[in-house]
């Protein structure tokens, strides 16, 4: 690790003398023509006590510009005709505050101000929230790899802001993803490296939570939320800006995290729950130096929760530190880890035998299983212990007025110890085998990103610009010893035991620690049932314009050239490379989208053609090396942003076709084709709304209708059983006191859909179904400046449903969850 951070250290250092030393020609580059009329207004805005003000709405009188402050109370307001005008800044409660302001032609004009209120009363104006719509967030720096308002954009995503979190008590990624329209967990975290996170359906497709800040973040655990400032969820495949080693074509999941911000404050909270659950977590910011120049802030949360069934627990630590250092008005550095430490007993999942069929059971759906519910067939001892890590640095330098360079340097580690609990239905719908597999090893990953950003005219048309160099590194050094049976239809004695799914069970508790550890000693010399050991280097560049062809009409053109080097799998018995493992590509991957605004900063329509790619391995029959396989989305819709912000609806529609998907051949059957198909396509609409003072309403809904149209035959025109329900909808309404003796009393009620889920489609094995369900949940909360007390009940009706992902998932039955936080 020491070596790596100095190279690491190295890289930095080089591209920050190159970035001065191309400095000044950025700055000696001629305006555009019709730039040099234009001026700039910026400054910063602060309470009276000296902290920063966030998150507070300026308007340039007279005009359509706005901004609205970052955490550090920093604003900007571009491309302004010379001229006099008013700044005017307005908060609830208190006299709007106006400050004349000159601009000048070409000139930057500095404008500070000084609100009349201290920090703690922004805080509980922030809290009453009678004039902002807390659910939403009107831009994003991540989505586009630019600031680019949501209007504007022609890519259609899901912001889930920190506010909807607190109101909720969601304390995992998992419980905030419940509010994203058309996602949906299939698969609980599992903490094993390469792929042991939270697996989601989106859009038709089986997606995972990779990427943080817009670069990659893989956590191979359950992601606690308390560094989550917000949560991007963009639909539709996105290769062509973030690549394809870690996004699905459904789309991708990025989590915004906090930064430091310039005042000293925190929070402290407890959350009791029931099964067990006790977490304290603490958020502490505060400045290093006197020029508040060096800001740090830490995020931490420690987690225990039991299971609602006989066995299992889970602990969790998550540690989050970060740092800011801004060295001048053109020069900052950014650095912030991620820690995760895990400690559980997995989750109960139930894989359907592949080698049976539906009929064999008797029942074609999972609420009909025998499966005992409050049981989950393992002993406590059986825990697997998994350790993350993420650490983040960038470099943000302004070349210019109009020209950014940023450098962003993120590297990730996943490994993990211990056995792994998994059990198969048996035939006849009352055994199931229990057995075990042991994940040792590590996975890691390195991305190194220069972004160039520019915003600047070409004539009179304006520009935005992100041109980018992308480096990505991938070590997969994963052994597995499993016990598995070769299965003829009845059990061998590789599997551990076979025990009954209901009534009395002599050897349930058999499944210890102990005597599956004294199996795995008893397995022959080669121990590993089978492992993944390989690295890859993908090698990119990008470059994404969002041009304004009126005030009214924005295109956006994007391409992304990509060499993917696979070094080929490792084989541990001969100490080399496997023969034919080894294989390169390259590829090209364009976008484009149109906006155009039939009402100005209220109603856009959008469209978009986006691309993606799987790289792949191998050839056919007759020699032909197998291409990238390609994903294809046109989307059209509508976004709004009414009544001020206060009404932000979306509505869109979609068609994805995968081509050139590798299948069975079935003229040659010892070979593969690349002829596959596939479609998906649906509609999805969502709302975030803030009616009346103190009313907030987040809904979604989606439709997906995917199918293999070239397939095997015993899958083709049949829905995947990895694309999840078809109909999926979210809830929530939350009602606050603005004003009055009980302001700040709130509740909360809202909940989630899905229909049956096929997770067994095919003719050879027939249908098998996850029932479709509804989950409700309510809250009560009282939220002042100091403090905020929270309860809330999951799961209100106690319904019993499974989620899965090829397996049959039981979930939580009804859980009261208690909050107290204590801010400073």
């Amino acid at each position: 690790m020491k070596k790596r951070t100095h190279s690491v250290w190295k890289i930095l250092l080089l591209l920050g003398a190159f970035c001065c030393a191309v400095q000044p020609l950025w700055a000696a580059t001629e305006p555009e023509p019709g730039e040099e009329q234009l001026g700039n207004i910026h400054g910063t805005v602060r309470t009276a006590d000296g902290a920063a003000a966030p998150a507070v709405n300026i308007l340039l009188k007279g005009t359509n510009k706005n901004a609205q402050t970052d955490d550090n109370g920093h604003y900007t307001l571009r491309h302004i005709a010379a001229g006099n005008y008013s700044l005017v800044i307005s908060l609830m409660g208190y006299a709007p505050v106006e400050k004349a302001v000159t601009v000048q032609a070409g000139k930057n004009v500095v404008v500070d101000i000084l609100l009349e209120v201290s920090n703690q009363q922004l805080k509980e104006v922030t809290i009453a929230g009678n004039k902002s719509n807390r659910y939403t967030r009107s831009s994003s720096n991540d989505v586009g790899k630019m600031p680019l308002n949501r209007l504007e954009n022609p890519q259609s995503y899901a912001v889930i802001p920190k506010e909807l979190l607190n109101d909720q008590i969601a304390i995992t990624q998992d419980d905030a993803l419940q509010n994203a329209t058309g996602l949906t967990k299939m698969w609980d975290a599992v903490g094993r490296p390469g792929s042991g996170g939270s697996f989601y359906t989106l859009r038709g497709f089986i997606t995972s939570s990779n990427f943080r800040n817009g670069m990659p973040g893989t956590a191979e655990a359950k992601i606690d939320n308390v560094n989550t400032e917000s949560i991007e969820v963009l639909k539709g495949p996105s290769a062509t800006l973030f690549g394809s080693s870690l996004t699905s074509y459904g789309g991708l999941i990025n989590r915004v995290t906090k930064k430091p911000y310039d005042s000293r404050g925190g929070e402290v909270a407890y959350t009791t729950g029931s099964y067990g659950l006790n977490r304290l977590s603490a958020d502490l910011n505060t400045p290093l130096d006197s020029a508040h120049q060096v800001l740090f802030r830490l995020n931490t949360a420690y987690t225990t929760q039991n299971s609602w069934q006989d066995n299992g627990f889970s602990k969790n630590l998550a540690i989050a530190p970060s740092l800011t250092y801004n060295v001048n008005d053109r020069l900052s550095f950014q650095f912030d880890a991620e820690i995760y430490n895990g400690k559980s007993t997995g989750f109960p999942m139930f894989f359907f035998p592949y080698w049976s069929t539906v009929q064999a059971f008797g029942v074609s759906s999972a609420d009909k299983l025998n499966i005992d519910y409050y049981r989950s067939y393992n002993s406590n001892d059986q825990v697997i212990t998994n350790n993350n890590y993420n650490f983040f640095g960038e470099m943000r330098y302004k070349l210019s007025d109009n020209w950014t360079s940023r450098t962003l340097v993120t590297t990730s580690r996943n490994s993990s110890e211990g056995a792994m609990s998994y059990f198969y239905l048996l035939p006849g719908n009352d055994s199931v085998a229990r057995m075990t597999w042991k994940p040792e090893g590590y996975d890691n990953s390195l991305d190194i990103q220069e972004n160039i950003n520019g915003d600047f005219k070409i004539g009179s048309l304006r520009n935005r610009l992100v041109v980018g160099l992308d480096f990505y590194h991938y070590n997969s050094n994963i052994y597995y010893r499993e016990f598995q049976g070769n299965w003829n239809g009845t059990p061998t004695t590789d599997f551990f035991d076979v025990v009954p799914l209901n009534g009395n069970s002599p050897n349930y508790g058999n499944f210890n620690h102990d005597k599956v550890s004294e199996a795995y000693n008893s397995l022959p010399t080669a121990p590993y049932a089978y492992t993944i050991i390989y690295k890859t280097n993908t090698y990119s560049a990008y470059a994404s314009d969002v041009l304004n062809i009126t005030d009214r009409l924005t295109a956006l053109l994007a391409l992304r050239f990509d060499y993917f080097d696979n070094k080929g799998s490792y084989n541990t018995q001969t100490g080399k490379i496997n023969p034919g493992t080894q294989y390169d590509q390259k590829t090209l991957s364009p976008k484009f989208g149109l906006v155009y605004q039939v009402v100005k900063d209220k109603v856009s329509l959008f469209g978009n053609y986006q691309n993606g790619f799987t790289n792949v391995q191998g050839t056919d029959s007759a020699g032909n090396t197998f291409k990238p396989e390609q994903a294809n989305q046109w989307e059209g819709g509508v976004k709004t942003a009414l009544l001020d912000g206060k009404l932000n609806l979306t509505v869109s529609y979609y068609d994805i076709a995968v081509k050139d998907i590798v299948r069975s051949d079935p003229d040659h059957p010892n070979f593969s084709i690349q002829n596959g198909t596939q479609k998906s396509k649906g509609i999805e609409g969502e709302i975030a709304a803030n009616p009346i003072s103190g009313l907030n309403i987040i809904a979604g809904y989606a439709y997906n209708d995917s199918k293999y149209e070239r397939s095997t035959a015993i899958t083709e025109g049949r829905r995947p059983s990895t694309a999840g329900p078809a109909n999926l909808a979210n809830l929530w309404i939350s009602y606050r006191i603005p004003a009055g003796a009980v302001k700040g009393l709130g509740f909360g009620f809202g909940g989630n859909y899905a229909s049956d889920n096929k997770i067994i489609n095919s003719t050879n094995q027939g249908v098998f179904i996850l029932p479709s369900y509804t989950v409700m949940n309510a809250s009560i909360s009282y939220d002042r400046a100091k403090y905020r007390l929270a309860l809330k009940m999951n799961n209100l009706t106690d319904k019993k449903y499974y989620t899965g992902y090829s397996t049959i998932n039981p979930q939580m039955l009804r859980q009261v969850v208690g909050s107290i936080s204590l801010r400073f």
